[in-house]
This record gives structure tokens, C-alpha cells and sequence, in this order.
């Protein structure tokens, strides 16, 4: 598997250098990423979790014959 690349560019004399990343840098970029991407699923899942119970109010609600007017109405 091929390391991520690292430039560091000197900023008083304007000079650049590539190189590929440690196996210490590689591994806490990996940590990072994965890190990064557990956090946007659970973001994706909280949401769909939201999403299914707000249909599931509303189907209930039908159900009563009441409307979100209608709770909104009872200040609710």
C-alpha cells in the first residue's frame, strides 16, 4: 500500500519538499480518516433515526385523525 505524500514548503525561502509520509505519520493519518468517517455515519445515522420517527409521528397522528395544524393549534 502506497504512504501518503507530505510537501513542506519553507516559508523564508519559498523552498518545497516531497516526501512520502513515516509509517508514524501514515498510521496517525489513517486514525484521523477513519476517525473522520465514524463520526459522518453516526451523523447519517442520528438523521435517519430522526427521519423514521418523524414519520412514524405522523402516520400515528393520521391514524388519530389529527394534523401537525392541529398540534400546533393545542400549542404542542
Amino acid at each position: 500500500m502506497s504512504k501518503d505524500m507530505i510537501k513542506i514548503v519553507n516559508g523564508e525561502t519559498g523552498e518545497e519538499l516531497e516526501r512520502e509520509m513515516t509509517n508514524e505519520e501514515q498510521a496517525l493519518r489513517n486514525l484521523e480518516v477513519e476517525t473522520y468517517l465514524l463520526e459522518e455515519a453516526k451523523k447519517a445515522d442520528k438523521e435517519s433515526l430522526i427521519q423514521a420517527n418523524k414519520l412514524s409521528a405522523a402516520t400515528k397522528l393520521e391514524a388519530l385523525g389529527l394534523t401537525a395544524d392541529d398540534l400546533k393549534a393545542l400549542g404542542l
